[in-house]
């Protein structure tokens, strides 16, 4: 990466601006039911108060549309932060995220305090990439590190704006995220095998387009695996297929065959006669689907086969479940598939919200080298896409 890192600024005494993606969920009473995205700020933030920094956090929460309301409130966050960093820390949460009011409490806060500004989307300048907007945000500090890898592909002010105004840098979780997806997707240890779920191929076509040129297998599962089998003439019930995909599915085959890519598809599903979590189910062979069932999930068949093509491998990557995940009765392929990437020796980085949720679910993150905390951001990287919010980042100079 060609830009700077924390410890390239001089952030000593400084009124440091920290981008951190606090999305977390919460529960009907306001309760934050998984504090992970919290938790992997905590390297960046220590170093910040080590330094003597005054410690300046934004960050967005849910969709509030430009309306100040509790429910999207960071208030839940600040008492989870408080109870991290302890009593030596003092916490302090600031009632918008510009103004005067929030200029007034930086100064007044002492240098080794951290003041978390409140939701940055009650202000629509924000999603809408305000110049204006920008400048005010970048006016509260000397220094703006960028932590926020789940929001880097969005072009909005507090990604994109706030680093033309002031001296801008990746903090540790960003750099931990690019440099695991760096050994993994562009320099990973071999054989390396991407396995890809979800519904629509549609989503994803740039994603193996990409892949094609970068592993040795990829495992196709999720609905998305329809379109494959409906492309070489399979019949595949009232699954979900996009037959305007029929033709990109084709290309996308040649092009793993010219690559020498190993492309693997499910050989067996759980099929159901309706979609819900009491249909009537069944386990047949994916030749067999019947006419108007739906196959939900990968069956045992296919989980062994993938598991086999797992077994060889040094790098495993990781993005979307293998079945209609949010019901109980098809989610058992996903945790299959869990179990066997968690028993590999292989170096293992996950990313997208559903795919994070099975290993939580199955108590295995541990397990993983790497869960990534960016779902949208995480995608655009395996695209080979650019990411607004390390693109626009301050450069090291030659």
């Amino acid at each position: 990466m060609d830009k700077l890192f924390i410890q390239d600024l001089t952030v000593h005494k400084k009124r440091v601006l920290v981008r951190t993606d606090y999305n977390v969920p919460l529960d009907e009473n306001g309760n934050i039911t998984d504090d992970a995205r919290i938790r992997a700020t905590m390297p960046t933030i220590n170093y910040l108060l080590d330094e003597e920094a005054k410690v300046i956090i934004a960050s967005h929460l849910g969709r509030p549309n430009g309306k100040p309301n509790d429910k999207d409130s960071l208030k839940p966050v600040a008492k989870r932060l408080q109870r991290f960093l302890g009593e030596k820390v003092k916490v302090i949460m600031a009632d918008n995220c510009v103004g005067p009011t929030v200029k007034k409490l930086i100064e007044e806060m002492r240098y080794g305090e951290v003041l978390l500004l409140e939701n940055l989307r009650f202000h629509l300048a924000e999603e809408k990439n305000d110049p204006a907007f920008a400048k005010e945000l970048a006016d509260l500090c000397d220094v703006f590190i960028q932590d926020a890898f789940g929001n880097c592909h969005r072009k909005h002010a507090s990604m994109t704006g706030v680093n033309s105004h002031v001296p801008s840098a990746a903090g540790f979780l960003l750099k931990k995220e690019l440099e695991y997806f760096e050994k993994s997707v562009n320099n990973p240890m071999r054989p390396v095998v991407a396995i890809l779920g979800g519904a629509k191929v549609s989503d994803k076509i740039k994603i193996i387009e990409n892949l094609a040129k970068k592993m040795d297998k990829i495992l196709i599962g999720g609905a998305m695996a329809f379109t494959f089998l409906k492309a070489q003439g399979f019949g595949v019930g009232r699954s979900l297929v996009e037959d305007s995909m029929l033709d990109v599915v084709d290309n996308l085959m040649d092009l793993s065959r010219k690559n020498g890519i190993k492309l693997y598809l499910p050989v067996d599903f759980v099929v159901a006669d309706e979609f819900n979590e009491r249909a009537q189910t069944k386990i047949v062979p994916y030749q067999e689907i019947p006419e108007k069932w739906f196959a939900l999930d990968i069956g045992p068949a296919t989980t062994k086969l993938f598991a086999e093509a797992l077994q060889d491998a040094k790098t495993i990557v990781w993005n979307g479940p293998m079945g209609a995940f949010e019901f109980d009765a098809f989610s058992r392929g996903t945790y299959a598939l869990v179990d066997a990437v968690t028993s590999s020796h292989a170096s293992t980085i996950v990313g997208g919200g559903d795919t994070d949720m099975a290993f939580h679910k199955a108590g295995k993150t541990h397990e993983v080298s790497f869960i990534s905390t960016g779902g949208g951001a995480f995608l655009k990287l395996l695209e080979g896409g650019e990411l607004p919010g390390i693109a626009s980042l301050s450069k090291k100079k030659t």
